[in-house]
C-alpha cells in the first residue's frame, strides 16, 4: 500500500510539473551564462555592457545594466514564433533598481517576427514589437508602460495603443515583480508584487488611441453658420447707469474719526544708532567712506504706541461703487454651443478580440542614466497560476530577505528627530499666532494646532503651523520686528543676541568674508556695520 501511494504521488507530481512546463512559453532565470542564448545589439548606438551578475546580497543571478548614461540592447530569439491569441497570456519579470531610477527605462519588448535574415544582434529601437511592458521614469514620466501594436484591419497600418493612467513603478532598491495578464475576454490586469494595480479592456477607451474607432465622426465639411449665437448671457441693452453712480469715488478714504493714540512720540525716530557700536580701528575714511553706526530699534518706542509722524488711517469709502456695468440677462438668441453634425465613420470596424501579434523574441532596449538595474525571472506563460508559483518561489524569497535587512537598518521611530522637529514647529506656531492681525482667528488656529499635535488631523495641523511661521516671518520683515513673540532659541534668535553675535565675530576676526556670513535675521542692520561700505564696493567691482 505504501509503495502504491508513493507511486501515485510521484505520478501526480510528474503530471503537475509537466503541466507547468507546458504552460511556459518562455522562462529565463539567468542561472546560466548569457553566451549562446542572449545576443547584445551590435548597433553603434548601443554601447552599454550587459553583465551576468548576482543580485546584491543574494546568490541569485540576473541580467545587469552595468554602466551609466548608455543605450542598451539585447534579445533572445525563440526557436519559432508564438501566437498570443485565444489564451490567457502572462508576462512577468523581476526588476531590482539597485541604485534607484532617476531617468531611464526598465521595460521589456516582446518582438514581432522579422523579415528573412534578421538576427538579434541587429536589434534596435526600430525593431517592431507586439507588446512593450514595464517601468519608465524621467522628468514628468513615471509609469509602468503597457503598449501593444495592432494592425488596423481596414488600413493595414500598425498602430501603437498606450494604456491610459498606468500605475507608477516602485522606485526603491528592493526586488519587485511586474506582471501583466491578458485574458480571453480582452481584460488586461497589471500586478506589482502580486497586487493588482490596474484593470483595463483592450478594446475600450482605456487605451489611446482606442483599437476600435468611433462609429460616427464630426462632418469635416459642416461649417458653423455666421449668425450662430453661442452667448448664453448678454448685457441688458435696456439698462442705464443710475444718476448717482460715481465711478470716480475712491475705494478708501481717510478716517476722520481716528485720533492719535495718547503717548505717541512724534519726535522719536523708529531706529537709532547703536550706542555700543564703535568705529573699527582699521576703518579708512578715504577707502571706506564716512563711518556710520549700525541702526537698532529705538528703545523708547518699545513701550509707546508708536513713533514718528502720525498719519490718519484709511477706511473703506461707503460711497465707492466702482465702474458701472449693465447687468447680464439671458440671451434670447442663444442657440447653444455649435457642433458639427455626426456622420458614419468610414474607418469604423467591429472586432471581438484584438489581433495580438505573434512574438519571435524577447528583448530589452532601453536608455538609462542609472546603472545597477537587474532583470531576472522573465516569464511568458499561458497559465496565471504559473506566474504566481514563480513569484512565490523566486521573487518572494529575495524580497523577504531585503525587507528584513531594511527593517534592521531602520532607526527607531519613537523619539526620532522628526518628532522633535514637529514639537518645535507646533511650539513656535503657538507663539506666532500672537501677531496682531491674527487676533480674531487665534482661538480657531490654536484649536487646529491642538488637533495636529494630538495627531487627530496631523496634516492640517502641520499645514496651519507652517503657514503661521511664514506669516510671522513676513510680518517681522515688513514691520521691523516689533511682534512681541516668545521665540524658541533653536528657531530664531532675538535682535540683541544677533547683534552681540555679530560684534563678537568682528572682535574675534577681521576677516571680511566671515563678516559677510552674519545671520540672515540681521542682514539689514548689518548694512551699516563696520566694513560694510568696503565690502559692498568690492562686490560691485
Amino acid at each position: 500500500m505504501a509503495r502504491s501511494a508513493c507511486f501515485f504521488l510521484l505520478v501526480a507530481l510528474s503530471l503537475s510539473l509537466s503541466a507547468a512546463i507546458a504552460s511556459q512559453i518562455f522562462y529565463e532565470s539567468f542561472d546560466e551564462h548569457l553566451e549562446g542564448r542572449w545576443a547584445a545589439s551590435e548597433k553603434s548606438d548601443y554601447t552599454g555592457k550587459w553583465k551576468h551578475e548576482k543580485s546584491e546580497g543574494h546568490d541569485d543571478f540576473g541580467l545587469l545594466v552595468s554602466e551609466k548614461a548608455r543605450k542598451y540592447g539585447i534579445a533572445y530569439e525563440l526557436s519559432e514564433p508564438v501566437e498570443l491569441t485565444k489564451n490567457t497570456v502572462v508576462l512577468q519579470y523581476d526588476l531590482r533598481l539597485q541604485n534607484g531610477l532617476e531617468c531611464g527605462g526598465a521595460y521589456l519588448k516582446f518582438l514581432l517576427p522579422q523579415e528573412a535574415g534578421w538576427v538579434a544582434k541587429n536589434f534596435d529601437n526600430e525593431s517592431p514589437y507586439s507588446i512593450m511592458f514595464g517601468p519608465d521614469k524621467c522628468g514628468a514620466t513615471n509609469k509602468v508602460h503597457f503598449i501593444f501594436r495592432h494592425k488596423n484591419p481596414k488600413s493595414g497600418a500598425y498602430v501603437e495603443h498606450h494604456l491610459k493612467n498606468p500605475p507608477a513603478p516602485i522606485n526603491d532598491k528592493k526586488t519587485h515583480v511586474y506582471t501583466a495578464v491578458i485574458y480571453p475576454d480582452n481584460t488586461l490586469k497589471i500586478f506589482i508584487d502580486g497586487e493588482e494595480k490596474k484593470a483595463a479592456n483592450l478594446l475600450s477607451s482605456d487605451f489611446e488611441p482606442p483599437v476600435v474607432p468611433p462609429k460616427t465622426i464630426p462632418d469635416p465639411d459642416d461649417k458653423k453658420p455666421e449668425d450662430w449665437d453661442e452667448r448664453a448671457k448678454i448685457s441688458d441693452p435696456d439698462a442705464t447707469k443710475p444718476e448717482d453712480w460715481d465711478e470716480d469715488a475712491p475705494m478708501e478714504i481717510e478716517d476722520l474719526d481716528a485720533e492719535k493714540p495718547e503717548g505717541w512720540l512724534d519726535d522719536e525716530p523708529e531706529d537709532v544708532d547703536d550706542p555700543e557700536a564703535g568705529k573699527p580701528e582699521d576703518w579708512d575714511d578715504e577707502e571706506d567712506g564716512e563711518w556710520e553706526a549700525p541702526k537698532i530699534p529705538n528703545p523708547r518706542c518699545e513701550e509707546a504706541p508708536g513713533c514718528g509722524e502720525w498719519m490718519r488711517p484709511t477706511k473703506r469709502n461707503p460711497a465707492y461703487k466702482g465702474k458701472w456695468y449693465a447687468p447680464m440677462i439671458d440671451n434670447p438668441k442663444y442657440q447653444g454651443i455649435w457642433k458639427p453634425q455626426q456622420i458614419p465613420n468610414p474607418e469604423y470596424f467591429e472586432l471581438e478580440n484584438p489581433n495580438l501579434e505573434s512574438i519571435a523574441a524577447i528583448g530589452i532596449e532601453i536608455w538609462t542614466m542609472q546603472d545597477g538595474i537587474l532583470f531576472d525571472n522573465i516569464l511568458v506563460s499561458t497559465d496565471e497560476a504559473e506566474g504566481a508559483r514563480i513569484r512565490e518561489t523566486t521573487w518572494k524569497v529575495k524580497f523577504d530577505v531585503e525587507k528584513d535587512e531594511e527593517d534592521k537598518a531602520a532607526p527607531p521611530v519613537e523619539g526620532s528627530t522628526v518628532d522633535e522637529y514637529k514639537k518645535k514647529l507646533f511650539s513656535f506656531a503657538r507663539d506666532a499666532v500672537e501677531v496682531p492681525f491674527l487676533a480674531s482667528y487665534k482661538p480657531k488656529l490654536l484649536e487646529l494646532i491642538d488637533h495636529g499635535e494630538k495627531n487627530e488631523n496631523i496634516t492640517l495641523g502641520i499645514l496651519v503651523a507652517v503657514v503661521l511661521v511664514i506669516l510671522y516671518v513676513v510680518y517681522k520683515l515688513l514691520c521691523g520686528g516689533k511682534a512681541r513673540v516668545a521665540q524658541p532659541v533653536s528657531v530664531e534668535r532675538t535682535k540683541k543676541e544677533d547683534i552681540a553675535s555679530a560684534d563678537d565675530a568682528r572682535e574675534e576676526s577681521k576677516d571680511e568674508s566671515e563678516a559677510d556670513e552674519t545671520a540672515g535675521e540681521i542682514e539689514k542692520e548689518d548694512e551699516g556695520a563696520p566694513g560694510a561700505h568696503r565690502r559692498r564696493r568690492r562686490r560691485e567691482d
